[in-house]
């Protein structure tokens, strides 16, 4: 698998932004606003949440391990549509996980501006 595939994946979101609500499930979210697409993250991420707690008590359940990784691609799907729909690339989103490379997270909660992208 490419490890290009979040950008790939970016670069046909954004053009399903031009594309029919009707024959597009992208579009149809994009139709829809922020509100739709944040209500799709939300629910996402409550069913890899899920199946992660399924995990704990089934860690060797090979449908479990299955489902968490799907749920997980529907995650990370979603997160990038809001990002396209807001045209904001991921890689903005990996230069600020760059720039927390090697900073502590207790040091960031007390010093939240070590975590901010400054323009």
């Amino acid at each position: 698998m490419s490890t290009n595939i979040i950008e790939k994946l970016y670069e046909i979101l954004k053009q399903r932004k031009g594309a029919d609500a009707k024959e597009s499930y992208t579009a149809s979210l994009y139709a829809e606003g922020s509100e739709k697409i944040a209500e799709k993250v939300l629910e996402e991420a409550q069913e890899f949440v899920d199946e992660a707690f399924l995990l704990d008590n089934t860690p060797n359940d090979q449908v479990v391990q299955r489902n968490i990784r799907a749920e997980c691609a529907d995650l990370i799907f979603h997160m990038l549509v809001m990002l396209a729909h807001h045209d904001v690339p991921p890689e903005d989103v990996f230069a600020v996980l760059e720039e927390r490379f090697g900073i502590s997270g207790y040091e960031a909660k007390t010093k939240p501006e070590a975590i901010v992208i400054k323009e």
